[in-house]
């Protein structure tokens, strides 16, 4: 079985793992693993240069997430970290002081970065670092190109990440560019993982930014429509709430209404041009998964907050099931 995630950061990643976790009961391959063949396709619009490293913060949460070296209470970065680097940096009077790197952070930022100087794409650079981390996936990047999501604000652009940690999205975005996007193509291996797969899942990682970005690349929605096997996603939206983050500032910021129903149709059903054959939201919108069913739309309800593996892997398992419904 081939399966294809699109993952932004933190709940592309938990999902992962719970994703693995079901599968190790469900297609186990008598080691301890599965059978299922999973790729998870990165955002990389929130990637950018600092202190001269090249820094993926996508990537790098679900390395650290699935090769067991995240920090478990943040989320994203290393477990254990320190950061007297940052600290010294700013004792001379540079850095940013609302975006600083742990040590071990930075030691995968810098071996990228040496790694991307000899020459090698992102993808394989990637595939090199994955060496170490194990994480039980194929871990791609959405492009080897650099696209750079940047927010369109009353006073000029701004890098997302600025936006998003600096200003924690209170600055009104008034739209989203995706910088170089076009020179940009789907790395490698992208639209073979989503043409190929027997499920592709879209999971509670930000529609806009994150998994948004990954589709305006071009062929990957086109890649999606013609996947042969379903394609489910899982509601970031909780009773009119993003799960993690500010997303309702970037769906506001597009002209999405915050709630599980309105992110189902951002997407859109496959059917009818879209993306989804099925959705899965959180029993707080059942309602909204009865609105959606009674329109022809492939729909259930459940827990979906992903307070922890088991949790996740519950979550997982039903969209499995969801997948598979007829």
């Amino acid at each position: 079985m081939k399966i294809t995630v699109l993952s932004g950061g933190v709940g592309g990643a938990r999902f992962t793992r719970g994703l693995q976790a079901a599968l190790r009961t469900r297609l186990p391959d008598g080691s301890g693993g599965t059978t299922a063949d999973v790729t998870v396709v990165a955002n990389v619009g929130d990637d950018m240069w600092l202190h001269g490293v090249r820094v993926c913060p996508d990537l790098d949460t679900l390395m650290y997430t699935l090769g067991g070296g995240v920090h478990e209470e943040q989320g994203w970065g290393r477990r254990d970290e320190t950061r007297r680097t940052s600290d010294d940096l700013a004792a001379y009077g540079l850095g940013w002081e609302w975006f600083t790197l742990g040590d071990l952070d930075l030691a995968t930022h810098l071996a990228r970065t040496e790694l991307l100087s000899s020459g090698l794409p992102l993808s394989a650079v990637t595939e090199r670092l994955c060496e170490r981390w194990k994480p039980g996936v194929r871990l791609l990047p959405a492009t080897d190109h650099e696209v750079e999501t940047h927010v369109q604000t009353a006073d000029g652009l701004i890098h997302f990440e600025e936006w998003w940690v600096r200003h924690r999205a209170a600055l009104p975005a008034l739209g989203f560019v995706q910088v170089g996007l076009d020179d940009a193509v789907p790395a490698p291996g992208v639209l073979a993982a989503l043409t190929d797969a027997d499920l592709v899942v879209i999971p509670p990682s930000n529609p806009v930014v994150s998994v948004g970005t990954i589709l305006t690349l071009p062929g990957v929605r086109d890649a999606i429509r013609s996947a042969r096997g379903s394609v489910v996603g899982v509601s970031p939206i909780v009773g009119g709430a993003p799960v993690r983050g500010m997303a309702d500032a970037c769906l506001t910021a597009i002209g999405v209404e915050t709630s599980a129903e309105a992110v189902a149709r951002h997407y859109g059903r496959r059917d009818s041009g879209g993306l989804l054959d099925a959705w899965l939201v959180d029993d707080a919108d059942a309602a909204t998964a009865a609105t959606l069913r009674d329109e022809g739309w492939r729909t259930a309800a459940t827990d979906t907050l992903m307070v922890d593996v088991p949790a996740a892997t519950h979550v997982a398992a039903t969209a499995l099931d969801l997948a598979t419904r007829a």
